[in-house]
C-alpha cells in the first residue's frame, strides 16, 4: 500500500488501520530522518571524524525502520481479532463465554502489540542520541524532528497499551504489561533529555 492509499484507508470508516498503526508510521518517520542525517554526514569531508559512526546509525536506523514497517500489520492484525471477537455471537451462555474467551486472548495480543512498538520508539530515542552527537549542526532541526516523531510514537504505542488494560481481566499480564511500559517510559526520558541538552 502506498502512502496516499494508506492516509485513506487511515481516514476511513474501517476500524483498521487506526493510531497503533499510525504510530508505527511516525516511529518509521524518525529512524529515516536519522539515516538521513547520517548519510549526510558520512558523506560530508569536514565530519570525517564520525564518518564510521555515521555509516553504522545509517544501519542500524534501516533497520529499525524496517522493524517499524514489519509491526504496523501486526497491530492491525492484533485490533481486527478484537473486532472480530466483539461480532461474535451471544445469544446463549455457551456463546457469551466463547465471547469472552476470544476477546480476552485478543485483547491481550492487542496490546503486546503496541508494547513491542513503544519499545521501538525507545529505541528510536537512542538511535536519535547517538545522531545528535554526530555534531552536525547544520542539520539539527532534521535531529529535533527525529526526536519528536519517537517521542510521539512512543506517547502514541502507550496509549494504545492503556486502553486494551481497561478491557482485560487478567491482572497479572496487565501488571507485567504496564511494569514494562513504565521502564521504558523511563529509559525514554533519560534520553530525551540528553538529546535535548545536545542540541541546546
Amino acid at each position: 500500500m502506498d502512502f496516499d492509499a494508506y492516509l485513506d484507508a487511515l481516514a476511513s470508516a474501517a476500524p483498521t488501520p487506526g493510531g497503533g498503526s499510525a504510530a508505527t508510521l511516525v516511529g518509521a518517520l524518525a529512524a529515516a530522518l536519522c539515516a538521513m542525517v547520517a548519510r549526510i554526514t558520512a558523506g560530508a569531508p569536514k565530519h570525517a571524524a564520525v564518518h564510521a559512526a555515521a555509516r553504522a546509525i545509517a544501519a542500524d536506523a534501516d533497520a529499525l525502520r524496517a522493524a517499524f514497517v514489519a509491526l504496523r500489520p501486526e497491530d492491525e492484525a492484533a485490533f481486527g481479532a478484537v473486532v472480530a471477537a466483539q461480532a461474535l455471537p451471544r445469544a446463549s451462555e455457551s456463546e457469551r463465554f466463547a465471547r469472552t474467551a476470544a476477546m480476552q486472548h485478543a485483547l491481550v495480543r492487542a496490546a503486546e502489540v503496541p508494547l513491542a512498538v513503544a519499545g521501538r520508539a525507545a529505541d528510536a530515542f537512542d538511535l536519535t542520541a547517538r545522531t545528535a552527537a554526530l555534531g552536525n549542526a547544520h542539520l539539527a532541526s532534521d535531529v529535533a524532528c527525529a526526536l519528536h516523531f519517537a517521542r510521539a510514537a512512543f506517547d502514541a504505542a502507550g496509549e494504545n497499551v492503556r486502553v486494551n488494560h481497561h478491557y482485560l481481566h487478567d491482572a497479572a499480564i496487565v501488571d507485567a504489561q504496564r511494569a514494562q511500559l513504565d521502564g521504558l517510559t523511563a529509559r525514554a526520558a533519560a534520553v530525551q533529555a540528553t538529546i535535548e541538552a545536545a542540541l541546546a
